[in-house]
């Protein structure tokens, strides 16, 4: 392999992954505002934003998964020319999205009494629990996008998911600012504001993103007309069938941090806002990793459809080397900044100072996270999905979690114990998916490709 080689494909990874950082970004950004500006409304509100949004995201990851399993099903239907297939794989996404959302919108209802169950906060577990039945319709909404938006990706049709999700920023964030602090003739309402902002911007997204692909005829060459094949078990169980593991990967990695949160709860309120606000930074630098995952699992897909074995190896090791190189700059601000960047979410002293002492620890983990991200995303572009739920169950449930508690109650480390343990559990999990998608990658194309089934 040449280095002209590789740069080359550098440059078609980075240019699929491109527009897919931005959407993954601006989805980001919902969340990011939120936290600006509760920040400054108090820590309880701060801190009851953060487990609700734990809470409803330990469930959504896990339909947001299954949605996914029509990923490599379309990219490798558009790499072999077959429109028809990329279109029925859509169609059945969206059935799996409305399916699933139903017993995600039921367990948001139920955030109050869970965290209660949990040992959290009564006031926080209460303004939680109102925050997230607001919020209630964001669960289809967003998994309807989401599966729009996959059809588009795997199409290698990145820009409209891009301009829908910043359109839908700039909206979010005028709401926020209108009904959380009382703006342009709006009551402030605080953390129900920031609630009801996200749930109006997520409501619009999929409606968007519709119109913009009726309007400029994206689906020309890839479309059918809606019919009974839509709604066949089979071809509804293989979406679940390739779905079910990226949603357990999802559900387990999101699950993990969402017990990490639970953990800094019992440490109290200001712990629990400290790690809010390192947990928003290290989650908004993690969208690009997961952008170029999603970037190349598109640009697998397509080479496996089209029969081309060493394509698909070169751009694996590109995908990889895009990430680790993004996540080894984002560990050097996180340290280089770390008294400065929370500066920007609240003044609470207190809240600084815990958050400015974890951030060097969430530094450490930013390669092995970048790492990880990109071999999953490649994995399920060579419809190997499972891989990374087993890893994951292990990095995180078997070493990760255990040891945070140990580490943050038996030997009184507080937070920083929980952020140590969630560096070293994605440290395995990195190592153990580079290993997996090495031997993936030495399979017979045969053996990996897929079709939409009829």
């Amino acid at each position: 392999m040449t280095t002209s080689k590789l740069r080359a494909e550098l440059a078609r990874v980075g240019h699929l992954s491109a527009p897919v950082v931005l959407v993954q970004l601006g989805l980001m950004t919902v969340g990011v505002v939120d936290t600006l500006m509760l920040g400054r409304v108090g820590v309880t509100e701060l801190a009851a934003s953060a487990l609700a949004n734990s809470w409803q995201w330990t469930f959504l990851s896990l339909g947001l998964g299954l949605v996914m399993g029509v990923e490599p099903l379309i990219s490798q239907a558009h790499g072999a020319g077959d429109g028809d297939g990329a279109a029925l794989a859509l169609q059945r996404g969206v059935v799996v999205a409305l399916l699933v959302s139903l017993p995600i919108a039921a367990s948001m209802a139920c955030t109050r009494q869970g965290l209660l169950l949990l040992g959290q906060d009564p006031a926080v577990a209460e303004l939680a629990g109102r925050y997230n039945l607001y919020k209630l319709s964001t669960a289809p909404c967003f998994l309807v996008y989401s599966a729009l938006r996959q059809y588009l990706q795997a199409r290698t049709l990145m820009a409209p998911a891009t301009w829908v999700m910043w359109l839908g920023n700039a909206l979010h964030a005028l709401l926020d600012w209108s009904l959380i602090f009382g703006h342009l003739g709006a009551p402030a309402l605080g953390i129900d504001g920031a609630a009801i902002s996200s749930a109006i911007t997520v409501a619009l997204m999929p409606f968007g993103l519709a119109l913009w692909v009726r309007a400029f005829r994206l689906h020309a060459g890839a479309w059918r007309p809606w019919d009974r094949h839509a709604l066949s078990g089979v071809g509804l169980r293989q979406v679940a069938r390739l779905g079910l593991p990226v949603g357990a990967t999802l559900s387990l990695e999101a699950g993990a941090f969402s017990l990490g949160t639970l953990m800094a709860g019992w440490l109290g309120r200001e712990a629990l806002a400290s790690h809010q606000i390192v947990l928003n930074m290290a989650a908004l630098s993690f969208m690009v990793p997961l952008g170029v995952s999603q970037g190349g699992a598109v640009r697998v897909g397509n080479l496996i459809g089209r029969g081309d074995a060493p394509g698909m190896r070169l751009a694996i090791k590109a995908a990889v080397l895009l990430g680790a190189a993004f996540m080894a700059v984002s560990a050097c601000v996180f340290t280089l900044l770390r008294f400065e960047l929370p500066g920007l979410y609240t003044d609470d002293p207190r809240v600084l100072a815990g958050a400015a002492q974890i951030l060097p620890l969430a530094a450490a983990f930013q390669l092995s996270d970048g790492a990880q991200v990109v071999a999953g995303g490649v994995l399920r572009g060579m419809g190997r999905p499972g891989a990374a739920a087993l890893v994951n169950l292990v990095g995180y449930y078997a070493l990760a979690l255990p040891l945070g508690h140990t580490l943050a109650f038996g030997w009184q480390l507080g937070l920083s114990g929980i952020w140590a343990a969630l560096a070293a559990g994605l440290a395995l999990v990195a190592l153990c998916l580079l290993v997996w998608v090495r031997r993936t990658a030495r399979q017979p194309l045969g053996d990996l490709a897929l079709s939409a089934a009829r």
